[in-house]
């Protein structure tokens, strides 16, 4: 029987090799004599155990018990071995976990880059259907469809969405004090994160975010230069100069608190120096953690990034990731927030079925009440899935996750990112294919590259501190 090794990526480091076997979404540190079997068997046409250890010449069976191990872990197969790719799905209907409430379609700034007013909302579509924002009663309701959804799970979370989201604070109070009376009833415990362009906080906003410990993502792009460029209000004054004394404040109260409080930095091209950015909003302005999120669903707008852009992005990337990689070294916490999610998913063995959760274990809620795959779809016309009265159409939902599985999706099969990415982003999909389930084959490569750079980040601390990601380590409770 011929045998050959399955799809692998190796990470070099100082003291040896690791591997990451996409099959098992598992990371192993290889000796030696381990690599030398692997660099053996890696041809596509196989090699016969009994020749390879007829070979060997020495240590029959010491070489022996190290390719049935990697057989074993599943780095090496028989050459005719064919896994029918499944696509099931969990026992459905899989209950909710996370509820997100697009509270206000409404916005008191003018970003450019907004995907509210994207492609795939076009001017007029779907005009005077729904409220620009949403009322106490449907928020109520909201609260009672995901308390009733969330069978048997302990958590439940609840993230409010704009628009801008504090424009309606009336909304955001009313399903908060509804949520924390159901989870006291119910025995659950509750979460509430928001999404703020921070225009509007104020001393009594900070306070309310504070005592219900609110995870606070808050979109600002940098210093006041890269900020204003697109971030301005509707009559084209930048908005850096009103924010950040109001950021000031709420980390200030907030520091030991409540949970972190990130910056949410949209990139667009010429790209800034990321480092600089990042020192910035984490040392001058004072933020928890930073993540970054390129433009990439608007491919004809001049601030869309483009070709070489991702090879700078890349670059940068790595820059901070040696920061991140040196902090924690030391033991330090570090916030390249998008870093650090990786980390967290690969130390996990996250295998992704699905790009995210959305559809699955996460819906959106629209002004009026209709649900979405999730927060981008709900003004879009695109993939409603039901609505808070009637609950979620079970069969549309069955429908778009057997599609959206990424043993669907061909040109998934062979690639060693595909347990973090499955195919990528479907709101992206729609926008650029006009198909939510289609994988994003424009940045495939990009995608490859920001995995592996991921990859031989974990490494290198596995490699020097593997205590480090002890933080990582699901808690039971």
């Amino acid at each position: 029987m011929k045998l050959r090794t399955r799809s692998h990526r190796r990470m070099p480091t100082r003291d040896g090799v690791f591997v990451y076997l996409p099959d098992s979404a598992s990371i192993m540190r290889l000796d030696a004599e381990a690599v030398t079997v692997l660099d053996r068997f890696e041809c596509r046409e196989g090699l016969e155990a009994a020749e390879y250890l007829a070979e060997t010449g020495r240590g029959r069976d010491a070489a022996a018990e190290v390719l049935e191990e990697l057989c074993d872990v599943g780095a090496i197969r028989p050459v005719e071995e064919v896994r029918p790719p499944s696509s099931s799905l969990p026992p459905m209907p899989f209950p909710l976990a996370t509820l997100v409430l697009n509270v206000s379609s409404r916005c008191n700034l003018s970003c450019t880059y907004c995907y509210e007013y994207g492609e795939d909302k076009l001017p007029g579509q779907g005009e005077g259907k729904r409220p620009a924002s949403m009322s106490p009663e449907t928020a109520l309701r909201s609260i009672d469809f995901l308390f009733e959804s969330a069978r048997g799970r302990r958590d439940v979370s609840v993230t409010f969405f704009g628009g801008e989201t504090l424009l309606n604070r009336e909304a955001i109070e009313a399903a908060v004090d509804h949520a924390e009376g159901l989870a006291r009833a119910t025995e659950k415990r509750v979460h509430f994160a928001l999404t703020t362009n921070a225009t509007l906080l104020d001393d009594d906003i900070i306070a309310f975010l504070i005592d219900h410990r609110f995870g606070v993502n808050i979109s600002i792009d940098g210093d006041r230069a890269s900020h204003d460029r697109h971030r301005s209000f509707k009559s084209g004054r930048g908005s850096y100069d009103t924010v950040v004394p109001k950021i000031r404040r709420l980390l200030a109260a907030a520091r030991g608190r409540t949970r972190p409080i990130g910056a949410r930095v949209t990139l667009t091209r010429p790209l800034p120096n990321l480092r600089d950015l990042y020192a910035h909003l984490t040392h001058d302005i004072g933020f928890d953690e930073v993540g970054f999120a390129p433009v990439t669903s608007a491919p004809n707008r001049d601030h869309a990034l483009l070709g070489d852009d991702y090879d700078d992005l890349l670059a940068q990337y790595s820059a901070l990731a040696d920061d991140y990689v040196a902090a924690a070294l030391e033991g330090h916490r570090h916030g390249f927030s998008n870093l650090g999610d990786l980390l967290r998913e690969l130390h996990e063995g996250v295998n992704k079925a699905h790009p995210c959760g959305a559809g699955l274990g996460l819906v959106g809620v629209a002004t009026d009440g209709e649900l979405g795959l999730c927060h981008r779809f709900v003004e879009s016309e695109a993939h409603p899935i039901g609505d808070i009265e009637n609950g979620i159409d079970e069969d549309r939902r069955r429908e778009f996750l057997e599609k959206g599985h990424v043993n669907r999706k061909i040109e998934c099969a062979t690639c060693f990112a595909r347990p973090v990415c499955a195919g990528g982003c479907y709101h992206e999909a729609e926008v650029r294919y006009g198909d939510a389930s289609h994988p994003n084959l424009h940045y495939c490569d990009w995608i490859r590259a920001w995995t592996d750079l991921g990859l031989r980040a974990y490494a290198r601390i596995t490699d020097a501190n593997p205590s480090f990601f002890q933080r990582f380590e699901r808690t039971s409770s």
